[in-house]
């Protein structure tokens, strides 16, 4: 009995440490992986003096500082509240079976609405979403603790956008800066009012630009001149319901776009927010005052992406750029030198890769502009200038 006993402790222990051997192996491994991941081996190097001017530009390169952005913007970025009627029709079969009236009845829906708006001239114009102000019969406007009245000066549903204006001179605004200098990575501010809470920054960087998310699609009505403008700038500063038309800005506290919408499946801000570009809220903002609409012009093409399988099919010379699928009669491109199959690589020097790219290029003309447009036609390129009508 004392031998077997003895036998059972002696096993015990030996199983105990068999055990803790592989518990500690496991751990020691992951260790060893996760250091391993930063264990690159490098060269000594010798040390080189540095001179305080040269540690203060790394710094300053590094580490921006938001604090002057964030002030300017926070006194520009106004509060929009809405009050709204629409008319919806409904069907109720029963109405006519039990009582022989009409099974389609209008109603008259109220409702408020809220989001956000950017002071852009000290006479009181504030550019927004027109989502923002759609059907809106009362516009209240918040700014720095008073509240205003706010007069419609017109919309634009193509890019949709829209300029309000409020009975308020020497304003403190913000100036439009150019998008087409923003770079992937460069950091932003986007300042609003989410969830109806009063002026919120978040910070991001540029993620991409010139993106097509289909937002604006259903609004296509070449009947009444609408037709979506698309190319998006994406970050990934916190944007939510509410930050609708305020303010993206850039570390020099310029203003390079306006926030529109975020990408999500429950509504809240999951990683990726988009803005409508700084060059096209500038040339729609500015018609928009000037002529209570926007002065739109068509290049008067069908045109779609291309790339290798495109190229292949259509036996073209390059798999960059957009190809002209069809020109259309009574066009801008019909008076000019472009044919069909034509590639558009760049309009004005600045390359086009995407149909977004192009849209975004047009819409900051108007009629009587003329454009440059370098072009691939089969192995060749050439220059053709458009005259936009």
């Amino acid at each position: 009995m004392k031998n077997t006993f003895i036998n059972m402790m002696a096993a015990s222990a030996i199983g105990c440490l068999f055990g803790g051997g592989a518990i500690l192996y496991y751990h020691s491994n992951t260790f060893e992986e996760e250091s391993s991941f930063n264990a690159i081996p490098v060269e000594p190097i010798t040390a080189q003096p540095v001179s305080l001017k040269e540690i203060e530009t790394t710094e300053n390169y590094q580490f921006a500082n938001l604090t002057p952005a964030s002030e300017k913007g926070v006194e520009t970025v106004v509060h929009i509240t809405t009050e709204f009627v629409r008319e919806e029709i409904t069907y109720d079969p029963f109405m006519r079976l039990f009582y022989g009236e009409d099974a389609y009845q209008t109603r008259k829906r109220r409702g408020k609405a809220s989001g956000s708006g950017v002071v852009v001239s000290p006479e009181g114009y504030i550019v927004t979403n027109n989502h923002v102000v759609q059907d809106a019969n009362k516009i209240t406007v918040s700014l720095n603790g008073n509240r205003y009245k706010g007069e419609l000066i017109g919309t634009d549903p193509s890019t949709d956008l829209a300029v309000i204006k409020i009975d308020k001179k020497r304003l403190p605004y913000l100036e439009f800066g150019n998008s087409d200098e923003l770079r992937l990575g460069e950091w932003v501010l986007a300042i609003g009012n989410p969830l109806n809470l009063q002026t919120t920054i978040t910070a991001g960087i540029v993620s991409a630009k010139n993106r097509n998310i289909d937002l604006l699609t259903a609004n296509y009505n070449p009947e009444e001149a609408i037709f979506p403008v698309e190319s998006f700038i994406q970050t990934d500063a916190a944007v939510n319901s509410g930050n609708s038309g305020g303010a993206l800005v850039n570390q020099s506290g310029e203003l390079i776009g306006i926030n529109t919408a975020i990408a999500s499946g429950n509504g809240f801000y999951t990683g990726y927010s988009f803005a409508i570009p700084s060059n096209i809220v500038k040339k729609v903002t500015l018609d928009l005052i000037q002529h209570g609409e926007v002065k739109r012009v068509q290049l008067g093409v069908s045109i779609m992406d291309n790339n290798a399988q495109v190229a292949k099919e259509f036996n073209l010379g390059s798999e960059k750029g957009v190809v002209i699928t069809e020109i259309l009669q009574g066009g801008n491109a019909a008076d000019s030198e472009l044919k069909k199959k034509d590639i558009v690589l760049a309009v004005n020097n600045k390359t086009i890769g995407t149909i977004s790219e192009l849209q975004a290029e047009l819409a900051i003309h108007k009629p009587g502009d003329s454009i440059n447009l370098e072009i691939q036609r089969g192995e060749k390129r050439k220059r053709v200038e458009v005259l936009l009508k």
